[in-house]
């Protein structure tokens, strides 16, 4: 296998996992449309790493529109905790950088407006550039001003034309998504004002190396990002890390502070994280070296799980339709016979079958009419929010489930 770099056009030979092929981890299908069940469409899910710049990435590039296109199912606002994570950033960046009524701040893949509606509340005007259609109208219902746009150095010149220069920029979950992703931060230089900042977060690649979090890898995440890699691109572009913060969203992030050269002190904060991944070697090939053979080991012992569950007549329900989930469920090779149905908050998956193993998603009502032995929580980033809202499956004897990065029952 040989392949270029999406960033540095290096011939890759090294593989990090190969997880088969899968569909669209956030592509649902219809219960009655009986021709996109049928026709279904997997793509390899190889993920590969270039040792010349150290970003990790798919081989396989599903376009952006296919991707999010007006009716992508993928909403924030339906986790409470991301929600109020999205609050607590909104009050520290307003005091941190005095923000105020004459500021501007820009989020860029702004989804349903679950952050920028938090500066709307304190009166800092707002721009959110969000490519699906369907969460933008929701963002404006709120009050959060939206263009409809895929975010790059083309678009960021139109918007800065239009009159817009960025005193705060945010991009939470988005890097990952983006196939051009030197063109997409060029944007970044291009809309922030000279002083202004620009904060990234993104889950940390060491995180899913430590803690095997292999169910984070799906074709809508083009790129697993180390401080490593992230030195080399915004150095490309101009731009300088002056600070991080570790966050155990996700399972583990990084939020990471830019601005143009000269305009921040840089913290010592960027070298202790930067310190922290060449001890765990991933500025070179054995760093890499090994998930592969955790992935399946993780894998055999669920299964072995639901061997001993069904000898049990038990049942296991999901909870949380989230791509993670989907992910999972597809390189386990699971269906409806191994997981009864799967609940989700957000009505836009409700009624709607999981790609590739065609389980049917329900709203969490399903729970209470069929009362499962164990609800298996797909997102386990926020197994503690699931394990709250649904403590009445107690009630029954039920018990929940994780299964990164080891089987645990809770």
């Amino acid at each position: 296998m040989i392949c270029k770099c999406r960033f540095c056009q290096a011939a890759i030979t090294q593989t990090l996992v190969d997880l088969g092929t899968t569909p669209l981890a956030n592509s649902y299908l219809h219960v009655d449309d009986a021709a996109a069940i049928a026709n279904e469409r997997r793509f390899p899910l190889h993920v590969v790493v270039c040792n010349e710049c150290w970003l990790v990435q798919t081989t396989e590039t599903p376009s952006a529109d296919t991707i999010f296109s007006h009716d992508y199912a993928y909403l924030s606002s339906w986790s409470a905790g991301w929600v109020a994570h999205a609050a607590r950033y909104s009050r520290d960046m307003t005091a941190r950088f005095g923000l105020d009524a004459a500021s501007m701040v820009v989020e860029i893949a702004s989804n349903d407006g679950y952050l920028l509606q938090h500066f709307v509340a304190q009166g800092i005007p707002v721009l959110g550039v969000e490519p699906a259609g369907h969460a933008a109208s929701l963002a404006e219902e709120k009050g959060v001003s939206t263009q409809v746009l895929f975010f790059n150095e083309e678009t960021a010149t139109t918007l800065k034309a239009q009159g817009f220069a960025a005193d705060l920029m945010a991009a939470n979950n988005v890097l990952a998504h983006v196939p051009e992703i030197e063109d997409f931060i060029k944007g970044f230089q291009v809309l922030l004002k000279s002083d202004g900042v620009a904060t990234f977060e993104f889950p940390h690649l060491a995180s899913l190396l430590e803690s095997v979090q292999f169910d984070t890898i799906y074709h809508e995440h083009y790129s697993y990002l180390s401080l490593t890699f992230m030195q080399r691109l915004m150095e490309k572009v101009g731009l300088v890390i002056f600070d991080i913060e570790k966050l155990p969203t996700h399972g583990g992030s990084l939020r990471v502070f830019v601005g143009h050269h000269g305009a921040h002190t840089v913290t010592e904060n960027v070298a202790r994280v930067q310190a922290a991944e060449d001890a765990l070697h991933m500025n070179r090939v054995d760093g890499y070296v090994g998930l592969a053979s955790k992935v399946e080991g993780i894998l055999t012992e669920f299964r072995d799980f639901l061997v001993q569950v069904k000898a049990e007549g038990k049942t296991v329900a999901g909870y949380g339709a989230a791509a993670k989930g989907n992910t999972f469920i597809n390189v386990a090779s699971l269906d409806d016979a191994d997981i009864a149905f799967v609940v989700d908050r957000n009505p836009c998956k409700q009624g709607t079958l999981l790609p590739g193993s065609h389980i049917p998603v329900f709203s969490p009502d399903e729970i209470i009419t069929r009362r499962p032995d164990y609800l298996f929580i797909l997102p386990w980033n926020i197994a503690s929010e699931v394990i709250k809202q649904q403590s009445h499956i107690r009630e029954w004897g039920g018990q929940f489930i994780t299964a990164i990065p080891a089987l645990q029952i809770h």
